[in-house]
Order: C-alpha cells, then sequence, then structure tokens
C-alpha cells in the first residue's frame, strides 16, 4: 500500500480470498480487536462463513469511572442517546396531552433514579445477549486487552493481569473511539461526559455543556426537557460537519425554549466549591421542582476580549469531540499509518491499511463517516470479501445520520456549503419549507420550527445531493429516502412520488419554493 503526501490512501493489490481456513501455522484465521458494532459484525459474518475467530475487548472506563460494556458506541452511547431523547420528549407529551382530552389527577415529576436503573439495566441485558449471540455464532470472545506485538502477534492480557500470546492471518483494528478531555485544570477530575451522564446518583442540576457536538446538543436537550437550566458553551462551529443553516435553526428552537448559550468563550479551569443545595425549577419543563444536593463546581471561562468570568454548575458536561482509541494497541510496532492530528488509521476502499492483513472498520478511520449502521455495513462487506469473494465495496458517500436534539434532525448526502464546495454555487438548486406537523396542531405547538431542504445539482438533472430534516421523527423520515439517493434520486422523480397525508414527509414531495426566491423576496421587503 502507497499512501501519498496529502494522506489518502492509492489502490493496493489484493490476494483473492481463500478458499478455505488459514494454515495451522496461526492460531485464527481472523482476530478483531474491539467489540464495537463494527468489531461485532464482521466477526460473526466470518464465523458464519466458517472461519475460526477471536475477538478481544476490554474497554477502559472513563475518567470518572464508567464501565462500558460489549458493543462499542452503539449500545453504551448510541442507544442510549434514543432513551434519554424519550424521556425528554414524554415529559413534553404530557403537556400535549391535555389538548387532546386526558386530565392529570397529580402533578407528573420526573425519577431521575427510575431512569437510570432502568436505562443501565437495558445496556446490561444487551450487552449479555451479545456475548451468547457471539457463542452461538461460533465467535471466540475475551474480556480482554490486545496489544500488536508482531505482524501476526497480538499478545492478550486479561482482567487478571495474566499474558498469552495468539497468531492470525488476518487482523481487524475495530476500537472505536472516546470522548475527547480539554486538558485544563480540574477537566478530569469534576468534569463528565456524556457516558457518564446516567453513572451519577442524583439529576446534574444546573449544567454546562462544553462543546456545540451533536452530543452537547443532544445532551442540552435531554437534560432541559427534564426541568434541568442548561448553558451550552460553543468551542467552535455548531455541528461541524453538518449543514450550518440547519444547524443555526436548532440553536434558534432550543433557545425560544430556555436553553442559555454562550459564544466566543473557553473554558480554563473547573475546581469544587462547597457543597451546595439548589431548587431547580422550569416553567417549559413537565417536571416538578426538586432538591438536589451535590458538590458545586466553579467554572472559570474566559471571553474572546479576555474578560475573566467565574460561574457556579453543578455539573459540567464535555462535548468536543471524540479521539480514536488507537493508542497503546501496538499499531506502530507493525507500521500501520495513522493521521498525526486524529490519530485515526488510513485505510483504502478495501478498509486495508498501510500492512496489508490488517484492516480497520469503524470509526477509528480517518475521513470517512461514522455511524453505527455504516460500521455493521462496512464490517459485514470485509467479511465477504474476504472470506466470500465477494468484490462488493463498502459505499462511504449518502450516508444518513440523525442527531437527536428535541427538535430532531437527520440528514443525507451534502450540506448546502459542502455542495457549492463541490459543484459551485451557480450549479446548486436548495429547495426548502418550513412544515407543520399535524399532531402539533390541536396544542398550536412550534408552528415554524419543522423544517426541510432539498439540495441539488442542476447539470445532473437535479440529481438530489442532500437531503435534510428537522422535525419529529426525522431520522425514520429520511431513512427511506437515503434509499432512492443511492439510486440516483433527481427533483423530478421527488416531485411525482406520491405523498402520505397525513404525515409530514409528504412535504419533501412537493417543494416549490427555492432559496433563491426566498432570499430575493427577503431583498425586496427590504426596499
Amino acid at each position: 500500500m502507497r499512501i501519498n503526501s496529502s494522506g489518502k490512501v492509492s489502490s493496493v493489490r489484493i490476494m483473492d480470498p481463500p478458499t478455505g481456513s488459514s494454515s495451522e501455522a496461526y492460531d485464527y484465521d481472523l482476530l478483531v480487536i474491539g467489540g464495537g458494532s463494527g468489531g461485532l459484525a464482521v466477526a460473526k459474518e466470518a464465523a458464519g462463513l466458517r472461519r475460526k475467530v477471536l475477538l478481544l475487548d476490554l474497554a477502559a472506563p472513563s475518567p470518572r469511572g464508567t464501565k462500558r460494556e460489549l458493543g462499542g458506541s452503539s449500545l453504551n452511547t448510541n442507544s442510549v442517546r434514543r432513551f434519554l431523547q424519550q424521556a425528554s420528549l414524554l415529559g413534553k407529551a404530557i403537556q400535549d396531552s391535555q389538548k387532546y382530552g386526558w386530565r392529570e389527577k397529580e402533578q407528573a415529576s420526573h425519577g431521575w433514579r427510575e431512569l437510570v436503573e432502568a436505562v443501565q439495566q437495558q445496556v446490561k441485558t444487551c450487552s449479555l445477549e451479545l456475548k451468547k449471540e457471539l457463542k452461538r455464532c461460533g465467535v471466540f470472545y475475551l474480556n480482554a486487552r490486545a496489544e500488536i506485538v508482531a505482524p501476526h502477534t497480538v499478545e492478550v492480557m486479561d482482567t487478571n493481569g495474566s499474558k498469552r500470546r495468539v497468531t492470525a492471518e488476518t487482523l481487524v483494528i475495530a476500537t472505536g473511539d472516546s470522548p475527547q478531555y480539554l486538558g485544563v485544570p480540574g477537566d478530569r477530575e469534576y468534569c463528565i461526559t456524556s457516558e457518564d451522564l446516567l453513572s451519577l446518583p442524583h439529576p446534574p442540576g444546573r449544567t454546562l455543556v462544553v462543546g456545540g457536538s451533536a452530543e452537547g446538543l443532544e445532551s442540552a436537550g435531554f437534560l432541559f426537557g427534564l426541568g434541568l437550566p442548561v448553558t451550552v458553551m460553543q468551542q467552535h462551529d455548531l455541528l461541524q460537519g453538518f449543514d450550518q443553516k440547519t444547524a443555526q435553526k436548532i440553536e434558534n428552537h432550543m433557545i425560544v425554549s430556555g436553553v442559555k448559550f454562550l459564544y466566543h468563550c473557553s473554558l480554563t479551569k473547573v475546581e469544587q466549591t462547597e457543597a451546595s443545595s439548589k431548587e431547580v425549577v422550569s416553567d417549559d419543563s413537565a417536571a416538578t421542582p426538586q432538591q438536589f444536593s451535590n458538590g458545586g463546581l466553579r467554572a472559570t471561562i474566559i471571553s474572546k476580549e479576555g474578560q475573566t468570568i467565574q460561574e457556579d454548575f453543578d455539573t459540567v458536561l464535555l462535548a468536543i469531540g471524540r479521539k480514536a482509541t488507537t493508542d497503546d494497541i501496538g499499531l506502530e510496532c507493525v507500521g500501520v499509518q495513522r493521521s498525526q492530528d486524529t490519530g485515526r488509521i488510513l485505510a483504502n476502499e478495501r478498509d486495508q491499511t498501510s500492512v496489508d492483513h490488517i484492516y480497520a472498520i469503524g470509526s477509528v478511520q480517518h475521513g470517512r463517516p461514522s455511524t453505527t449502521g455504516l460500521s455493521v455495513h462496512a464490517g459485514t462487506l470485509l467479511a465477504r470479501r474476504l472470506y466470500r469473494g465477494d468484490s462488493t465495496l463498502c459505499d462511504y458517500s449518502n450516508v444518513p445520520t440523525v442527531v437527536l436534539t428535541p427538535l430532531e434532525y437527520a440528514a443525507c448526502g451534502l450540506s448546502e456549503e459542502k455542495a457549492n464546495l463541490t459543484f459551485g454555487e451557480a450549479n446548486v438548486e436548495v429547495y426548502h419549507s418550513h412544515y407543520w406537523p399535524l399532531e402539533w396542531e390541536l396544542p398550536g405547538k412550534n408552528k415554524n420550527s419543522c423544517y426541510v431542504k432539498v439540495i441539488c445539482h442542476i447539470p445532473d438533472h437535479e440529481r438530489v445531493v442532500g437531503l435534510h430534516v428537522m422535525g419529529p421523527s426525522a431520522g425514520d423520515i429520511v431513512q427511506g429516502f437515503a434509499a432512492a439517493m443511492k439510486c440516483g434520486l433527481t427533483k423530478e422523480q421527488l416531485d411525482a412520488t406520491v405523498g402520505i397525508h397525513p404525515g409530514s414527509a409528504q412535504v419533501l414531495t412537493s417543494l416549490t419554493q427555492t432559496q433563491r426566491m426566498s432570499e430575493a423576496l427577503m431583498m425586496r421587503g427590504n426596499c
């Protein structure tokens, strides 16, 4: 394999896949390091193709001691994200239910401990089911740490500290990623990440969320939905990599709801103060006032102008991005090349690293999108190429993704900014519209909040290159259109599609207003 100066990996020669099991010179045909969604997928598929497979997974606990179960981010983070979003939405649904004729005998309140116990139990149950499934598939699984010590040799250290070495013909790195820390005084001692949120024995109280990432906005929305005061401190652009105009609409919706935002600030220190007892009330929540006894935290914040601000919070949650967990697994020992900036592994179109028999799957890859569904898909295809003779490569374009904010946002394809950069602004047409879900009309909520945007490449018969939805169940809506985009969906075909009434997705089949038209009308109105 050759890696050029830009960091891109050129094509490599791939040997024909074996027709039988590997030589007895190796203990295993395939050894997978990491038990996330991609690692599980490649291991199970390879075992189903009658290969001898070993999967090693021992994720270190977070600095706050939160244990990570088998399943990686897909189980420990992504599934939990949905549970937390649903908890927040149910609080709103209780309020809306009155317009539908429901009467409450007493005011509803939220029980933090009940939520924590239920979610933690569900995660443990799912992790146990995964272990049983691996056994049924014939995958050998060890809860152990792995380090590559030679091209085909991995040193295995179990939880008791005992070590042994095993060999495999092919290695797959699927160790995933973990939350980053700022590197300021007190961040590891006193701050938490989204992974630690449900390890708290009490409600988080007044919370500072540092970072405008998807994790940050999701956590802020969830906590605010439970009636807790939340402040979001942006470090960079909101939702980097997503459509920025849509991200601004999400921000506006959260601000109108009552979430506070701090701009052009940086966190420089977190320290503990005397224990505090605070009563937290939110008029925009179904939660009732609650007493929280928690060790108070003092955050030192520096503004863009250099002004120092100190503010007290009960919890400081860091959501500044994630770092690939590729350190200390021996990649340098065998020459696997990584990005110097991100630590993520450079891989070619076959998911192959700079070492021919070592592959990378999932969020450890540099410069590629990362979602649970994509990791499963890529892992399955890799196993089939290695052991079934298939040639299908994973398509890393038009990958649907979702942000589980209170007003859900899902997207597939290019953002408006990326489309303009790729094709030129004159060659891009953007169709858009606000809409009002029918179920929101009775409670009269947020009439102009929901939004759709379809981005088309004009010279290519207005082929749809980006689709964005902001509204209830946006992820489920975009999932279906993602399949159509894989088939080359055009605006004409979208217009010819019969919409389902009553339903929110039908708005995508009747878009006539372009962004150019909207901007022209605004210009006339200002004249």
